[in-house]
């Protein structure tokens, strides 16, 4: 099985105005490992990098600085032509990740053929119904035929998971694969998700801003402040024990009918200066503090950039 280890990743995206030019850090330093049969989930509000951090695992965006390293059983690194065999990505949106004038057939059936994992017509077609029975969409001889917009949002992602898995992917991004769904649907999809990961010993990066789902589907759970991960530990005790004040500041964000007309302010209040250059560790049960936080901290405390 293949584990992923992410070492100090940075990603900077310069900024032009004129003939002024800077740059915006969206990820600093971020690390972490996927390992197989276990599932790490990146939590965080929108514009917290999260999705950046998915993007560079993905090769689809190129790392600033750091280092992404996928290694096999017996320790030798996997190589850039079986890094796509081996990572694949779920898009949140089942709606814009498939081609609505391709039958669900096609979609499953160009990956096994690109990734050599096919031999001839009969052979591609039994092995598109079996991920279709994989990801219960039966009966898979009557899915396949069918196009994007013949189905429900819940059976699009469903089959956008099985395309993922088509080249025989070992570690599974999923970048919240759940938010575009009806509520009544979603833990349908993450049980799903939860099942394949133990058949199959993947290792699965759950990208969400939910933290109840978060703590349901995840081993581990890192949070994700201003590109910075501030607080990351076991599930259970990051959400039911949380130390940062931005992790307690999401956690009270979440809708609780026993307490309704409660605003944030009167609860948790703000976000510690100390945190906004420090991050916990709930393994180590310690305080440890960002690399390069100053700037950070500087725009945290200045958020107008000095202008008037």
């Amino acid at each position: 099985m293949t584990a992923l280890e992410v070492r100090d990743l940075v990603k900077d995206y310069p900024i032009r105005s004129g003939l002024r030019s800077s740059r915006l850090r969206a990820v600093d330093h971020v690390s972490f490992t996927l390992t197989p049969g276990r599932t790490v989930a990146l939590v965080g509000e929108s514009g917290s990098g999260k999705s950046t951090v998915a993007k560079m695992i993905a090769r689809l965006e190129k790392p600033t600085g750091g280092a992404i390293v996928a290694t096999k059983d017996d320790g030798r690194p996997v190589g850039d032509r079986e890094y796509r065999d081996h990572v694949q990505m779920v898009f949140q949106d089942p709606f814009a990740s498939l081609n609505p004038f391709h039958t669900i057939e096609h979609h499953l059936a160009r990956p096994l053929r690109l990734h050599g994992r096919t031999k001839g017509r009969t052979d591609t077609r039994r092995q598109v119904e079996q991920l279709l029975e994989r990801v219960n969409l039966t009966p898979a001889h009557a899915i396949a035929p069918r196009r994007p917009h013949e189905l429900s949002g819940g059976q699009r992602q469903r089959v956008a998971i099985a395309r993922a898995l088509a080249p025989g992917a070992q570690v599974v991004v999923a970048d919240e694969p759940v938010s575009m769904l009806d509520v009544s649907i979603r833990l349908g999809v993450l049980n799903l998700l939860a099942r394949l990961q133990r058949e199959d010993r993947l290792a699965v990066l759950y990208i969400t801003h939910d933290l109840a789902t978060a703590r349901h589907f995840s081993d581990e759970i890192l949070v994700m402040y201003r590109g910075h991960v501030v607080e990351r530990g076991p599930a259970d005790d990051v959400i039911l024990t949380p130390q940062h004040s931005y992790t307690k500041l999401l956690a009270a964000a979440a809708p609780n009918p026993e307490e309704r007309g409660r605003s944030l302010a009167e609860g948790v209040g703000a976000i510690d200066e100390a945190d906004l250059t420090r991050m916990f560790d709930h393994h180590t049960k310690s305080w440890h503090p960002f690399e390069k936080a100053a700037p950070i901290a500087a725009a945290l405390a200045n958020p107008a950039g000095g202008k008037q």
